[in-house]
């Protein structure tokens, strides 16, 4: 049946105006049968074995996974390999579908999950919760990581940063392009000599000039870098001898002299997501260019990072979430499917053990993700009661949401890896081929070890939090 997708507010579910189309969707049945649950999408295009008893979602956040999940069969599943294959190809990167998608993703509002819908900015938001766009993150993870990388570097690192600290004229000026699918947007962090240590060995440099800034140096790994309008970027000030090393972030435009980007980068997973080099050479930035207000954010740039650190933790979990669950009901399917020794490979013991256990650590990781997003969004729900946002003096984070976010994506991330790895061998020498995905779901599994911080950096982060208890 023909709906329109409505707007979804986070208590309850109600139609305020036809804002998305949501089209030919055939709802999701999760008890096909006493001895089977699964669901499906787009008239099969999409069947999963998604495990909703343990989610505990309300009413109007499975109303709103079933929508993305929808749209990730209807429309992403169909174009994985032509993003797959554009974003390999090494000759020209021009990653036309990838683009294309990103502009129907817009149509849906995926862009501005967690943007308010204000008058000032766009009514293109959907002023909903950071559950909500992790589940957007997990539905179209599941279908193609690449693309969801791409997507939450867009709407999380930069939309998002843009929402919570941008001033009124940039958010004015930005925020209707980024959502309506006009533009594309990054955030620039990491470069080649600081990658963990990202503000101690930052290299790129912020000298303060008349009327503005001038902007020298390098970023690396920044995803959407070949595609992206706009950057937010990370910048280390110029102080005088012996004063506090401070950093500024500013909203840099593509189109910036002196600014311009490296060839692609040739990775070894999420080879449909655009990576490349940055590169500043006497770029000069207004005073309006620093991300916020200039007299109260000038030099906050490490409150500025710090903030989205945690966020960008917990949304890009669903990264990790949809991988693994796309390994599990790949796996599951075929060893259904496979028969040796006369009967299906499934029915053996060693086989039935790995089940369990892809089974059980896809639900774990899955119930613990969303428990500290309820959380993120529980503490959130009541600074916005007491009228507070992260610019407002008197905002604070709650003590355990830092080691949590970071916990919650290590985990999903080892989680994905090993379940990843058991998809290959229940698939066995196919396994081993491209012609299925399951090496595919391991090269993009990886990427979180390493990407919006390593495995290593969060457990250390994590140890130094239970640490702090005792002081």
């Amino acid at each position: 049946m023909l709906r329109t997708f409505i707007r979804i507010s986070p208590s309850s579910l109600r139609l305020t105006r036809p804002i998305r189309r949501c089209a030919q969707r055939s709802y999701a049945t999760s008890y096909i049968s006493p001895s089977s649950r699964y669901e499906t999408y787009h008239g099969g295009q999409i069947k999963t074995y998604y495990n909703s008893t343990l989610t505990g979602l309300s009413p109007a956040e499975n109303e709103f996974r079933e929508a993305v999940w929808e749209f990730s069969a209807r429309v992403v599943q169909p174009k994985v390999a032509a993003i797959e294959r554009e974003g390999g190809d090494t000759e020209t990167h021009e990653y036309k579908t990838l683009v294309e998608v990103h502009k129907e993703m817009a149509e849906m509002g995926l862009h501005g999950v967690t943007v308010p819908t204000e008058d000032l900015t766009s009514s293109l938001g959907l002023g909903l919760s950071y559950t909500h766009h992790l589940l957007a993150m997990e539905a179209i993870s599941y279908s193609s990581a690449s693309l969801a990388l791409s997507y939450g570097a867009h709407s999380n690192l930069c939309v998002n940063q843009l929402s919570r600290w941008g001033s009124d004229e940039q958010r004015a000026q930005w925020i209707p392009g980024l959502l309506d699918g006009t533009y594309i947007g990054a955030l620039a962090m990491s470069e080649t000599g600081a990658g963990s240590d990202v503000l101690g060995s930052m290299r790129t440099v912020a000298k303060k000039v008349d009327d503005g800034y001038v902007l020298n140096g390098n970023k690396f790994w920044i995803t959407n870098g070949p595609k992206a309008d706009v950057f937010i970027v990370y910048a280390r000030d110029v102080v005088e001898p012996g004063a506090k090393q401070t950093f500024t972030t500013f909203l840099v435009p593509r189109t910036t002299p002196g600014f311009s980007t490296g060839k692609p980068l040739d990775k070894f997973g999420m080879r449909g997501s655009p990576t490349c080099e940055l590169i500043f050479e006497d770029v000069f930035l207004p005073s309006t260019a620093v991300l916020g207000d200039p007299a109260s954010l000038q030099g906050k740039g490490a409150k500025v990072l710090m903030s989205g650190l945690d966020l960008e933790r917990l949304v890009l979990s669903g990264g990790p979430l949809g991988i693994m669950q796309a390994a599990y009901d790949t796996a599951v399917e075929y060893v259904h499917q496979r028969e040796q020794f006369g009967v299906p490979v499934a029915t053996i013991g060693s086989m039935q053990a790995k089940l369990a256990d892809m089974y059980t650590k896809v639900n774990t990781a899955r119930t613990f993700v969303y428990a500290v997003a309820r959380a993120v969004d529980g503490h959130n729900a009541e600074a916005q009661i007491q009228g507070l946002g992260p610019k407002d003096k008197g905002y604070t984070y709650p003590p355990f949401q830092r080691r949590d976010c970071a916990a919650a994506i290590m985990y999903a991330t080892d989680k994905a890896i090993e379940v990843a790895m058991e998809c290959m061998q229940c698939l066995g020498g196919n396994g081993y081929i491209n012609d299925y995905p399951a090496a595919r779901y391991l090269a993009d599994a990886r990427l979180y070890a390493v990407g919006a911080g390593t495995q290593e950096v969060r457990r250390w982060l994590i140890g130094r939090e239970v640490n702090s208890d005792f002081e």
